[in-house]
């Protein structure tokens, strides 16, 4: 209990750990109550209502704060409901990419030898490919969806977290503990579950962060060209797509979606540069 209070108060201490926590909790509380406090379906379409400017223009009707696209679906209510897309995007891909990674790194980090170079392979090879290129002709070929986008991006952006795992691993499979369990008659599975994995979780926190900001903006990127998350869903890279041809007429249809996206990957990457700072204070070195 001591050790879970001495961390509390150093998250409570770290000011971007912090901000960065409170800004995520509101965007995934606003995603997980989106039917409670989303003003209107974001699928109904009203062409008789549609382009409705913000709330400070002269010309905004009260019952649509944000306005409505160029369908007449009302502007927040899919700004609502779009955390929901990019939030699962992103935790879709941190455990996908996270579990391919970790499987990798560790066992690569414990075996070294032929396995070592085998998954160094695998990972040289892996950073040699452009993952938006791939993803691009990937989803060009099956088709955009959220499952594939999903698929594609988490099988794409394990190799970080497998290099960290490794370089882990390597540090931890020296230690004293680790000799202990293997004098004591351990098995293999039980000394990589029991003593390992616990003792290089928290560098595996600290990179799964960096990579669901990153999903994140992939995502973005490939709705933008057309290719990610499909109509109707209320993605928020989608939603910046829909209105690029209105950009000089309608600004706020890119500006709003694009500050959300901006604050919620600045979120994640504060949370995960101050995990780095509490959990792994040498990783600052």
């Amino acid at each position: 209990m001591t050790r879970l209070t001495h961390i509390a108060r150093k998250v409570v201490a770290h000011r971007g750990l912090t901000i960065g926590l409170v800004l995520l909790a509101a965007i995934c509380a606003m995603a997980i109550f989106a039917p409670l406090i989303a003003p209107f379906d974001p699928y109904d379409q009203d062409l008789s209502r549609r382009l409705i400017p913000p709330f400070w223009s002269a010309k905004a009707n009260a019952a649509h704060w944000l306005g409505t696209d160029n369908l007449g679906r009302d502007y927040l209510s899919r700004l609502i409901y779009g955390a929901r897309i990019s939030l699962l995007i992103g935790f879709a891909v941190m455990v996908i990419s996270g579990l391919i990674g970790t499987v990798l790194g560790l066992l690569a980090g414990y075996f070294g030898g032929k396995a070592d170079l085998f998954i160094t392979f695998l990972i040289t090879t892996r950073l040699a490919i452009p993952v938006v290129l791939v993803a691009l002709a990937v989803v060009a070929m099956v088709g955009g969806s959220l499952t594939v986008v999903i698929l594609v991006l988490g099988f794409l952006k394990w190799d970080r977290i497998a290099v960290v795992m490794r370089a882990a691993t390597q540090q931890v499979r020296s230690l004293d503990y680790v000799a202990a369990a293997q004098a004591a008659g351990a098995s293999v599975p039980r000394i990589i579950l029991r003593e390992v994995l616990p003792n290089v979780f928290p560098q595996l926190v600290v990179v799964a962060t960096v990579e669901a900001a990153s999903a994140i903006l992939l995502e973005a990127a490939l709705s933008f060209l057309g290719l990610g998350v499909q109509p109707p869903l209320p993605s928020w890279g989608l939603m910046i797509a829909e209105a690029k041809t209105l950009m000089f007429f309608a600004f706020w249809m890119i500006a709003v979606p694009g500050t959300l996206l901006a604050i919620l990957v600045f979120a994640i990457n504060l949370v995960g540069d101050g995990l780095r700072d509490v959990i792994v204070p040498k990783g600052r070195g």
